[in-house]
């Protein structure tokens, strides 16, 4: 039983207090100006960027639950949540719930984490398709939260635009050419796992199951001992990311292949040189700054290309929120669950395999009126739907009829 000095009443507001943790995901700004629109009492706590000792670590934690007196601590993919779960502890010791919401997959990071029932938890995930596994894992909790977008920061900073900008069709995205190099040196694979790591990832991409892990023990058994003898969950974790990434590389390469022809402008790492160092017709541009360059680009493009990490196989991302609240036209890859968040054609323009991806552009490129429309109706439903505000209260909701 808990230990009335060390525990305070939680949700008896109409608005709960929420300690926010700080990262280095840029969702958590989004949050924070939520909160403030919303009229909702919150803390932002910059944990820093540096390692802290333990007795630090629990003292600035434990004045600021028992000074602030927080309903729930709100994260993003469970940063500022220590792996040895220390803080897991201390929001047990003073029944303070958790809420973590994992927008990119929540497989790849939690099985780095120990304790992870030890506080009161819930889990919200952008992707639906990870609820059940979730729910298999043993979190009692999982909502489904989608993304969205904040419009008052997705504003133009400039009065004259970029001229290099201008391109008939743009891509920004990574590479993710150094991010698997990284992933597999972290990974030590033998070189079984390897040379076949590659083969997988195709084959991973190729198919409809969203987890690395479980394609891994379905298609490839003969593997498992070996994935099994990287011992360290740091290490399995990496492997398993590896594949995911890899899977995206390839896919990337693949869709992006098929806008070639029609002169884009690739924004990105420098991997795309790389990886289209003998393809014509393209120009690259080094990485744009989300918030000071990314609203002042979508609009100088005539369509906005986008292909998903297949690390979400069912789930949208980012950009198709961001782009027409910038007003501007996006042709995305199809994902299952984005006809539940925009109306196909009229709101959104997909395509379903990449053989459809230069059909469309032609469809599109020569048609103003249709790119204009489907940009305002998607910026319509954005901000009907689909804000940060949104979320923010939706999540709210849950946490409240969960642990109030």
């Amino acid at each position: 039983m808990q230990d009335a000095l060390t525990t305070w009443p939680k949700f008896r507001s109409q608005h709960p207090r929420i300690l926010l943790l700080t990262s280095q995901y840029f969702l958590i700004g989004e949050l924070e100006a939520a909160c403030k629109r919303l009229g909702v009492e919150h803390l932002f706590l910059d944990l820093g960027t540096k390692e802290m000792d333990l007795d630090t670590f629990v003292t600035q934690m434990t004045d600021v639950l028992t000074t602030f007196k927080p309903d729930f601590v709100l994260t993003v993919n469970h940063l500022g949540v220590d792996r040895e779960g220390i803080l897991a502890q201390l929001l047990n010791r003073y029944d303070v719930p958790l809420a973590s919401w994992f927008v990119d997959n929540p497989h790849l990071i939690l099985n780095a984490y120990q304790h992870l029932f030890e506080a009161r938890t819930a889990l919200f995930t952008w992707d639906a398709d990870t609820i059940d596994s979730l729910g298999r894992m043993g979190f009692k909790h999982v909502f489904h939260l989608p993304l969205g977008a904040d419009p008052s920061r997705l504003t133009p900073r400039r009065t004259v635009p970029v001229d290099v900008w201008r391109a008939p069709i743009s891509f920004v995205g990574n590479s993710m050419l150094t991010k698997t190099v990284k992933r597999l040196e972290a990974a030590r694979p033998t070189e079984r796992l390897l040379q076949n790591g590659i083969t997988m990832a195709r084959e991973f991409s190729d198919s409809g199951e969203p987890l690395a892990e479980a394609f891994l023990y379905k298609n490839h058994p003969e593997l498992v001992p070996e994935f099994e003898a990287l011992l360290h969950p740091a290490r399995k974790q990496a492997y398993l990311t590896f594949i995911t990434w890899q899977a995206t590389l390839l896919y990337r390469l693949d869709c992006v292949a098929r806008i070639l022809p029609f002169a884009p402008l690739i924004v990105g790492d420098p991997g795309w040189q790389s990886l289209l160092k003998d393809a014509d017709g393209w120009r690259y541009h080094p990485e744009l700054s989300y918030y000071d360059d990314l609203p002042d680009f979508y609009p100088l493009s005539k369509i906005n290309f986008n292909c998903t990490s297949q690390q979400m196989k069912g789930a949208v991302n980012q950009r198709v929120f961001d782009v027409p609240t910038c007003n501007a036209f996006l042709l995305t890859d199809h994902r299952k669950q984005m006809e539940d968040l925009f109306e196909p054609e009229t709101e959104i323009v997909f395509y379903r395999h990449p053989d459809a991806i230069p059909g469309l552009i032609e469809r599109y490129l020569h048609d103003d009126v249709a790119r204009q429309r489907v940009a305002a109706a998607a910026r319509k439903r954005v901000l009907a739907q689909h804000t940060y505000d949104h979320r923010m209260t939706s999540l709210m909701e849950s946490m409240r009829q969960t642990f109030g």
